[in-house]
């Protein structure tokens, strides 16, 4: 048992924190504001190879690993919870490339997400389904050599970006969900106007509308009938991304709250000499640090996985606690600030609308609690 981080794993870590401090935070209440990210960003993030760190060479990736991998979001998220969610989407996707695609699929589509020069999606979710994937609308019918998609997916995480797109049907063979792989805005395809997200802003969101979208038949991503496998295994993955980026916001409201803390004179003295505001602080410490060492330990696990089930449950229960301690956190951090935690001059009140976010997104709590216990429970 080793709690060092490699030299290769400080030197990512390193690299991602000095882009962040350089280039995401000047411009982060911009980006919170304006609900855009610069797209000198992405592309910083391109030549730094942020894209592709947990993926193999082979497939355009850095050879990494999933290790490193929450070290560079982490990051990222001190700064921006929309630049982080956009990364851990893209990260998610291709995972599932990863596990799933044929040949010919990962080399059509990997090595351009892994380089950043497209960003991929992954849309499950529509307006009727929640969480179950019986509740399926999005049909895919069999027409010769080619699929006909019609539907319709809620609440994509950058569906608004060029790239490829991982879209769950029922299609009429099977009466299952089967993933399907395609590049977004082919002929049928187009989109909502992005929500207005509170927080986790510049990682738009949209619905995409499917109207008879034709993909041939080598689209199928993963066994036909078995989309539920996919979606599985690829949200599992998602969850290293998104507890990646609850630890950076956790990091960043402590940093934030000792910062204040120093500075904020009542009665003579700084309030980090009231004890009140030391337990609070400390309280911020606590939760951090028992978050950081199950995401970190969840990177592990996913870059050397063994066992599926036992993998999905870990994410499960590292996603719950860490998402859930991050909103902890990032109200405390405002209690700290007291009323200057309320006002947009100061970052802490955005860390909480982005923090708040990732509790919702890639389950919610009480649904990895079911998936923690049914797999721990048989």
């Amino acid at each position: 048992m080793d709690f060092k981080l490699s030299k290769e794993q400080e030197l990512i870590q390193k690299t991602a924190r000095d882009f962040t401090e350089k280039y995401i935070m000047p411009v982060a209440d911009q980006i919170d504001r304006e609900n855009k990210v610069p797209p000198e960003i992405f592309k910083k993030m391109s030549e730094l190879e942020l894209f592709g760190i947990p993926f193999s060479e082979e497939v355009g990736g850095t050879g990494a690993g999933y290790s490193c991998y929450p070290l560079a979001v982490e990051q990222i998220a001190r700064a921006s919870g929309g630049v982080a969610l956009i990364l851990s989407v893209n990260t998610l996707a291709v995972s599932a490339l990863n596990l799933f695609a044929t040949p010919e699929q990962k080399k059509r589509y990997m090595p351009p997400c892994c380089r950043g020069e497209k960003i991929a999606s992954f849309a499950f979710t529509e307006p009727g389904t929640g969480s179950d994937p019986k509740q399926i609308t999005t049909t895919a019918v069999k027409d010769g050599d080619s699929y006909v998609i019609n539907g319709t997916k809620r609440f994509i995480s950058c569906a608004d970006l060029q790239g490829p797109i991982v879209i769950f049907a029922k299609d009429n063979e099977t009466n299952f969900p089967t993933g399907f792989i395609m590049d977004k805005f082919c002929p049928g395809y187009s989109i909502s106007e992005p929500w207005h997200k509170i927080g986790m802003r510049g990682g738009l969101i949209t619905d995409v509308y499917l109207k008879d979208v034709r993909v041939p038949a080598d689209s199928i991503l993963g066994p036909k009938g078995q989309g539920y496998w996919v979606l599985q295994a690829g949200i599992a993955y998602g969850k290293v991304g998104v507890s990646s980026g609850a630890l950076g916001g956790m990091q960043a409201a402590l940093e934030l709250s000792i910062k204040y803390a120093k500075e904020k004179q009542h009665r003579d003295k700084t309030i980090a000499k009231f004890q009140g505001v030391q337990m609070t602080i400390a309280k911020i410490a606590e939760k951090t640090e028992a978050a950081r060492w199950l995401v970190y330990r969840l990177g592990y696990l996913a870059e050397n996985l063994k066992d599926p089930r036992a993998f999905a449950k870990e994410a499960a229960l590292t996603k719950s606690f860490v998402t859930e301690a991050a909103v902890d956190v990032s109200r405390l951090a405002i209690a700290v600030h007291g009323s200057y935690g309320l006002m947009e001059d100061y970052a802490v009140g955005r860390i909480y609308r982005d923090l708040i976010i990732g509790e919702q997104v890639e389950g919610v709590a009480d649904l990895q609690r079911v998936i923690t216990a049914s797999l721990l429970l048989g």
